[in-house]
């Protein structure tokens, strides 16, 4: 039988978590306490995952996973019915060799990564009714090893790349519901991705281009603060050029958001600092290409994305 959009997912699907960083092993130990079969593909934490599981720390109260399933390559996973890629967005050219052995005649694949073009990507590689995306709104970091902690709740947004709105989407959407995440379907991946957008240009692009600062120092800097409100409005002009027009008062609670957040410090900026590949092209370079090539005039962008490309490059 072909993949089928249409079809729900099974109730408890076999799942391979791609990227157990801090993403992956939060919502992978949250899928597994909730009953879900979990396999975690893992690297740098692996021998601390095999011996002595996954702490969680989050608002929503901390557990302990003694025991869990990991391993060091996706052959010994084998094939499943849930494929979660949570790597950055920078090893997306690892996928070529990590999803093969992960995939068989019903594998559907969800990436949770940032930006734009995952979906594509993976669609090049494994074929485009297989691809579902979630977008994750939460900040959840890696303290130390075998350790997620996450400080805001936080939401995903799912949405099938062939249908947006599926049955398929709504059942993964159920599923991470049960397991006690906040979840919504998107009527399309564009949507839900260039939502995001509007957070992630500005606020993971001024940490690092203003000098390495958390969101409350951007929010508290007047100069900052308007260039924040600049951007956004750019990445509102684009999604809307694309089909994908959002909610005017988005930018204002996005703002008061990120303002209950304290000082934290963005994903991009702690790669940055840490010296690990930024994600360049998928956050700044794809919106700004593809906002351009829709007639949008996108001046605040181009100069981040060209300081972002001298520092980082």
């Amino acid at each position: 039988m072909p993949i089928d959009p249409q079809q729900p997912l099974p109730a408890r699907p076999r799942t391979a978590i791609v990227g157990s960083g801090a993403l992956g092993t939060y919502y992978g130990a949250k899928l597994a306490k909730s009953g879900v079969p979990v396999s975690f593909l893992a690297r740098r934490d692996l021998a601390h995952l095999q011996t002595k599981g996954l702490q969680i720390r989050c608002t929503q109260g901390d557990f302990h996973l003694p025991k869990v399933t990991a391993f060091a390559s996706s052959q010994e996973i084998g094939p499943v019915d849930l494929v979660l890629v949570c790597l950055k967005t920078t090893a997306n050219a690892s996928l070529a060799q990590l999803l093969p052995p992960l995939i068989g005649a019903d594998t559907v694949v969800g990436t949770l990564q940032n930006g734009l073009g995952n979906e594509e990507f993976l669609a090049s590689l494994i074929g485009e009714k297989r691809v579902l995306c979630g977008v994750c709104h939460v900040c959840v970091s890696r303290p130390e090893p075998g350790v997620a902690l996450n400080l805001s709740g936080g939401n995903i947004r799912f949405s099938d790349l062939t249908g947006g709105d599926t049955p398929r989407a709504r059942s993964l959407a159920a599923l991470f519901e049960k397991a006690g995440l906040t979840c919504s379907v998107a009527p399309s991946v564009g949507s839900a991705r260039w939502y995001k957008l509007v957070w992630n240009i500005p606020f993971n692009g001024l940490s690092i281009a203003a000098g390495g600062i958390d969101t409350a120092q951007i929010l508290a800097d007047p100069r900052l603060y308007q260039e924040t409100l600049a951007l956004m409005d750019e990445v509102m002009q684009a999604s809307a050029a694309l089909g994908f027009a959002q909610d005017p008062d988005h930018p204002r609670k996005e703002i008061a958001r990120t303002r209950k957040m304290g000082a934290y410090q963005p994903s991009s900026l702690l790669d940055y600092l840490a010296k690990k590949p930024v994600e360049l092209d998928s956050i700044w370079g794809e919106p700004l290409r593809l906002g351009t090539a829709a007639g949008v005039f996108m001046p605040k962008l181009t100069g981040m994305y060209a300081k972002l490309k001298q520092l980082i490059n």
